[in-house]
C-alpha cells in the first residue's frame, strides 16, 4: 500500500541515492543529515528490508531500486499532474529519461525525437548502453523507457516489439586481400583483427561461432573503438573487419568502399521498447514517436 510509504521517506531515499551520499541529500532537501538518515532507517523499518548500501557514493540494494523506482515514476506523475493544472511554471520541459544502444542512436533514434511534438516541451536525457543492458537502467529506475533486446518486461514496464536491426559482417577491400583471400571465411576471421565496440560485444563472436558451429572466437587482435560511428569508419578504414548496422553499410557497399563478407548470412538483432506503467502524456508522446519511426527504419 502507498499509505505505508509515506512520501517524505519515500523523496528522501530518491535524493540519497541521486546525491550519493546522506550530507550531499540533506544539503539539497535543506535538513540536517541526521533527519536524513532517521528518514531513511525509518523507511528500511516500514519495508523490512535494508534499502541501501552505505558506500560512497551510497548504492540501493535489490529493494533499494524498487522503492527507488516507484519515488521516480512519483515525480513524474507529479509533474504531469502540475502541468495539466498549470502550475508548473511557465515553459518549464518535461525531463524524460531513456536508455538506447549506440547503434538506434546512430541510426535512426534521433529521427525518432524529432517526430515527438514540441508541446508541450520535453528535455531529453538519453543514457548510451548495450541493448542488452538498457533494462538495468529502467530496473534500477534511472530511465523511464529503453530500447533494449529483451522482450521480457521489467516490473513494473509494459513491452512492445520494434523490428530488428540487420548487422553485416563487413571489410574494406584492402582488408580482404590481405587476410582473408584462399581462406575459409569461418577460418580466416578467427585470426584476422576484428573490431569490436567493447567488451561486451558479443555480435563478432557470435558470427563466427555461427559460421563455424562449434565455440570459435573472432580474431586475436581485436581493437574497441566504443562509438558506433568510429566502428563503421575503422572498419572502412581496413583496421579489422566487424559487423556493421545495414543503415551505417548501405553507402559504402555501393561505393565500394565496404565488401560483404558473407551477404547470405545477416544477423538480425530484434529491438524492443520497454516503458513504465505510467498515465504520462509526455511518455505516451515519445512512444508513439519511436514506434512510428521503427516501423519505417527497422525491419519487420
Amino acid at each position: 500500500m502507498v499509505s505505508d510509504l509515506p512520501l517524505d521517506l519515500v523523496r528522501t531515499l530518491l535524493a540519497v541515492v541521486d546525491e550519493g551520499t546522506f550530507d550531499a541529500a540533506a544539503a539539497a532537501l535543506h535538513v540536517t543529515p541526521s533527519a536524513v538518515s532517521q528518514r531513511v532507517k525509518a523507511l528500511e523499518q516500514r519495508t523490512g528490508r535494508v534499502l541501501l548500501l552505505r558506500t560512497k557514493p551510497v548504492r540501493p540494494t535489490e529493494s533499494g531500486e524498487i522503492v527507488v523506482r516507484f519515488a521516480r515514476q512519483l515525480a513524474r506523475l507529479e509533474r504531469d499532474t502540475r502541468s495539466e493544472l498549470g502550475l508548473s511554471d511557465a515553459g518549464e520541459p518535461a525531463r524524460v529519461t531513456v536508455a538506447v544502444n549506440a547503434d538506434s542512436l546512430a541510426t535512426w533514434f534521433l529521427p525518432a525525437l524529432s517526430r515527438v511534438p514540441r508541446e508541450p516541451p520535453l528535455r531529453f536525457e538519453l543514457f548510451r548502453e548495450d541493448e542488452t543492458r538498457t533494462a538495468e537502467l529502467l530496473r534500477e529506475g534511472v530511465v523511464m523507457a529503453a530500447v533494449t533486446s529483451s522482450p521480457d518486461a521489467v516490473a513494473g514496464c509494459s513491452v512492445r516489439a520494434l523490428g530488428t536491426m540487420r548487422y553485416l559482417a563487413a571489410a574494406s577491400p584492402e582488408f580482404v586481400a590481405r587476410y582473408l583471400d584462399g581462406l575459409p571465411l569461418a577460418e580466416a576471421l578467427t585470426g584476422a583483427p576484428v573490431i569490436i565496440f567493447d567488451r561486451s560485444d558479443d555480435l563478432q563472436d557470435g558470427f563466427v561461432r555461427e559460421l563455424s558451429r562449434d565455440a570459435g572466437r573472432a580474431g586475436g587482435v581485436r581493437h574497441a573503438v566504443p562509438s558506433s560511428e568510429g566502428f563503421a569508419a575503422s572498419v572502412a578504414a581496413g583496421l579489422g573487419w566487424g559487423m556493421v548496422p545495414e543503415a551505417q553499410a548501405d553507402a559504402l557497399l555501393r561505393s565500394g568502399g565496404l565488401v560483404s563478407l558473407a551477404p547470405d548470412r545477416p544477423l538480425d538483432v530484434p529491438l524492443y521498447w520497454q516503458q513504465w506503467k505510467l498515465d504520462s502524456p509526455a511518455l505516451a508522446a515519445l512512444s508513439r514517436a519511436v514506434a512510428e519511426e521503427a516501423a519505417r527504419s527497422l525491419r519487420n
